[in-house]
């Protein structure tokens, strides 16, 4: 792979990423250009950055979400390559695709990668085909009459209903008895069909009490995959983290070296 020269980065996000983010390209010597809604003009990150443009309104999908705004301010900007941050654009595959066929870099999964991985079906059958253990559940899509069967026959209570598509909690829901579990399956159905447009869900056995631990990792255009150890993630309110520790108190060498190699394993299968 050809050595990529990047002189130039616009940073398609805001607020403390999109700081972090102009903060390491400006120690690296590399020039940044932010973007911002009406609302986010005398937001921290356009100051700090080299270059801003107003991409419009204050609703981010007029704004931060919207792909032809940010893909005509690269190209206005003459920028080199473009990093998402995170939420927002980050986890769109056709935000990706649109920078890299304009000839920009990608700072950032691949494609292939961000569709594969945004749905949790996908996810789970790719993961499974790589080695690495997935919770019990069935699949996404299963006619209603297979996921009962498949509660009673295979997963038990308590379960989770869980949606395809999307992430924020939306579309979950906690099952312990079998008489609440179609009523729960249609509602999280109505519920994922109307935050992101596909109704597809599936059931997962619920593991209680379990820590949600992650592991950070970074591969290259070669291939070379490492993991950035762990961060702890388990104090959360409606599913959304509220604090983010690292090192995980709970975690020994051994169980962080067999984790890390797992997290790596899964990041190259896609």
């Amino acid at each position: 792979m050809p050595i990529i020269n990047i002189k130039k980065v616009l940073v398609a996000n805001r607020g403390e990423i999109a700081v972090r983010v102009i903060r390491a390209c400006r120690e690296l010597g590399i020039r940044t250009v932010a973007v911002f809604s009406d609302a986010d003009r005398e937001s921290l990150h356009v100051r700090y950055a080299d270059e801003a443009y107003n991409i419009g309104p204050p609703s981010p999908n007029e704004s931060y979400l919207a792909i032809d705004k940010m893909v005509d301010v690269a190209k206005r900007a003459h920028v080199d390559a473009i990093h998402p941050g995170f939420g927002f654009l980050s986890e769109r595959a056709a935000f990706a695709e649109a920078v890299i066929n304009e000839g920009i870099v990608w700072i950032g999964p691949p494609p292939e990668a961000i569709r594969i991985m945004g749905d949790k079906d996908m996810a789970r059958k790719t993961m499974q085909a790589a080695g690495v253990r997935v919770i019990p559940g069935t699949e996404a899509g299963d006619p209603l009459e297979a996921m009962l069967a498949a509660a009673d026959q295979e997963i038990g209570f308590p379960l989770m209903v869980k949606a395809a598509a999307g992430g924020g909690g939306k579309g979950m829901r906690i099952v312990r008895s079998r008489e609440d579990l179609q009523s729960a399956i249609e509602t999280a159905q109505r519920e994922a069909a109307g935050a992101f447009g596909d109704g597809r869900v599936y059931l997962e056995k619920l593991i209680e009490g379990a820590r949600h631990i992650e592991f950070q990792v970074l591969a290259d255009h070669d291939g070379n995959t490492i993991h950035l150890f762990e961060r702890e993630c388990s104090l959360q309110r409606r599913h959304q983290k509220l604090v983010e520790e690292a090192p995980s108190v709970i975690m020994d060498d051994e169980l962080r070296a067999k984790m890390g190699a797992m997290a790596v394993a899964a990041a190259e299968a896609v």
